[in-house]
């Protein structure tokens, strides 16, 4: 039998595939390679190439000199045919004046799913299911709290009868676990086999949860597994790779998605940081062709006409539309004891001077204004730093100050630190709710801060849950039904997503905040979502230091939450910007956050 003139099958990597020349056609396959800008050659015969470049120039694999002859991976064939598709689907859907497909009906939604799904269903999120059935891949946007983890299980499921799905990978940070498997024993008369990846799957798991920090490792493995078997992806808080091929989640994910026939995206704040967010994740959601389409339609506008463009590709409910009772935010400013002034009002004046000249430098204001919410905080945390269990973006050392300095004879003159006037206004609102039978849910961005809390709070027993808990789910379990567990403590960064607090807590306090509107919004939704009785009082207070980066940050949130609420048709959000009275830090800054901030420095410098 003769060889193929060309082979076109995977590489030893996850995200490219290898074309193999027989002999006589290397001069014809350095003419291919150079079509193709992620191409490495390895010989004469072979060269290597990224999936995405692959499926997006499949037209160049015409200029093949012997195409009756050309051999392709079974696997790598049906994946080319599904991008076709993908493509014809995404234009079809985006072509300018078309109407969107009629939606299968709210019986038909119940048909598909058939007597084996045992759960109610909102009408929106019925609507969400029939608009996700209709299209190959999707997107649901649907606010935090509006129950997109049902409605990804229900998709699942329905293709699981109709189509023969058997396997469902789901990518998402480790507090969406819990929601998951919530679902799963809730939803589905003979719930799936469901397991949390560790180092190996049993070959008759049927759903795998893993975390976006252990996927990078791990998708060598997924891959052989998404692809033995008709498989569906789904990535739930899905912006946490809104930086696509240049993020270490991203590329993984990448990587992952054309091996599954069906991918679906979960996230209530698809775009914290501008269009660019939607590119990306609608490059994982439509790879290769369709990914040129999705871009193509976006055509280079603002986030507002991209939202608009690419509507017929995802699904939105807005919280208007859960019918939530309202919820009450304030703002509380608090004035700093004379010595705490002194000792912010003297940071800043050193900071200013480090910062003038330098506005570029994001990673480096990031850490001033890590120093800058801790001192608005309380100074005790200047001394001690961060801990490990921090962010990247957060950490940073104890606040070397030089021996003489006014601040240092400041911060060595103020006796064990006075007590914090956010410390003190948490303690009185956390014991006013307890005397009410209330429990609290504390956020602060610091580990040490949680730490002090930890101590002032104790005659609440407070349950505490940041990076470093070893065993989270019993500190939350502690929390719900311990009564005497009055307050949990945690930060946005570890809590702010995934985890449902409403059934057992109705009030949260804020002790600080940064810039991201986006994990702003999430922590939010821990306490308000679908499921609260209409008669429910939820209430949310932030503290801010009056006079200080605090102010900023409140200005700030209530701009990109505007914002936000405008793009994605939801006036409940742009409600939240004007309380009473995303980028993350380090490497999120925005230009306007960046004026505000050197403005702050400039008036307590003047």
């Amino acid at each position: 039998m003769a060889l193929p003139s060309l082979e076109i099958g995977f590489s030893d990597s996850v995200a490219g595939a290898r074309l193999r020349a027989k002999h006589g056609y290397e001069d014809a396959l350095r003419r291919l390679s150079v079509r193709f800008r992620s191409a490495i050659r390895h010989s004469p015969v072979a060269f290597d190439v990224e999936l995405d470049d692959l499926l997006t120039n499949l037209a160049a694999l015409a200029s093949w000199p012997s195409l009756a002859d050309v051999v392709w991976d079974p696997q790598l064939a049906a994946l080319v045919t599904d991008s076709t598709l993908d493509a014809q689907a995404v234009a079809a859907r985006l072509e300018p004046g078309k109407q969107e497909p009629d939606l299968v009906g709210a019986e038909e939604v119940f048909e598909h799913l058939g007597s084996g799904w045992t759960a109610g269903l909102t009408s929106f999120q019925v609507r969400d299911i029939a608009k996700l059935l209709t299209l190959r891949h999707g997107a649901n946007f649907s606010v935090p709290g509006a129950g997109k983890t049902r409605v990804g299980l229900a998709i699942f499921h329905a293709l699981r009868r109709s189509e023969n799905f058997e396997r469902l990978l789901i990518v998402g940070p480790k507090s969406c676990f819990e929601s998951w498997q919530y679902e799963n024993a809730e939803c589905l008369t003979e719930p799936l086999e469901m397991e949390v990846y560790e180092k190996e799957i049993n070959s008759s798991t049927q759903a795998v949860i893993v975390n976006y920090e252990r996927l990078a490792g791990a998708t060598y493995h997924m891959s052989e597994w998404l692809s033995a078997r008709p498989s569906m992806i789904v990535l739930d808080e899905a912006h946490r790779m809104k930086l696509g091929a240049n993020g270490v989640y991203g590329a993984a994910c990448l990587a992952l998605g054309p091996r599954a026939r069906r991918r679906l995206i979960l996230t209530g704040t698809p775009a914290p940081n501008g269009v660019k967010d939607l590119e990306n994740l609608f490059s994982f959601v439509w790879p290769g062709s369709g990914r040129q389409k999705v871009v193509q339609a976006v055509g280079g506008g603002g986030l507002a006409a991209a939202s608009r463009a690419l509507r017929p590709l995802f699904t939105r409910t807005t919280k208007k539309e859960l019918g939530l009772p309202p919820v009450t935010t304030t703002l509380r400013p608090l004035p700093l004891p004379a010595l705490h002034r002194e000792i912010y009002d003297a940071l800043i004046g050193r900071f200013s001077a480090r910062a003038m000249g330098f506005e570029g430098d994001f990673q480096a204001l990031g850490k001033i204004i890590v120093y800058m919410l801790m001192a608005a905080t309380s100074p005790a945390l200047l001394s001690v730093g961060t801990t490990r269990h921090e962010p990247l973006s957060y950490q940073v050392p104890p606040l070397s100050v030089p021996e003489g300095t006014a601040l240092f004879d400041l911060m060595r003159d103020l006796p064990r630190y006075e007590m914090s006037p956010k410390y003190q206004e948490t303690l009185a609102i956390v014991a006013a709710n307890a005397a009410q039978g209330r429990k609290t849910l504390v956020w602060s961005t610091f580990i040490r801060s949680l730490n002090t809390l930890q101590s002032v709070l104790r005659e609440f027993k407070p349950a505490m849950v940041h990076g470093g808990t070893e065993d989270r789910e019993a500190e939350i379990d502690r929390f719900r039904n311990d009564p005497g567990c009055m307050v949990l403590l945690s930060n946005p960064a570890t809590l702010g997503e995934g985890i449902n607090l409403h059934r057992d807590c109705h009030d949260a306090v804020y002790v600080d905040r940064d810039f991201a509107a986006g994990r702003f919004l999430q922590s939010l939704d821990r306490i308000h979502r679908l499921g609260l009785s209409p008669d429910t009082e939820t209430r949310v207070t932030v503290l801010a230091s009056a006079g200080t980066i605090d102010e900023v940050v409140d200005q700030r949130l209530a701009d990109k939450l505007l914002f936000m609420g405008g793009i994605l048709d939801d006036p409940t959000v742009r409600e939240l910007a004007d309380l009473e009275e995303e980028p993350a830090i380090g490497g999120g800054l925005d230009h306007r956050d960046l004026q505000a901030l050197m403005g702050h420095l400039s008036a307590h410098t003047a």
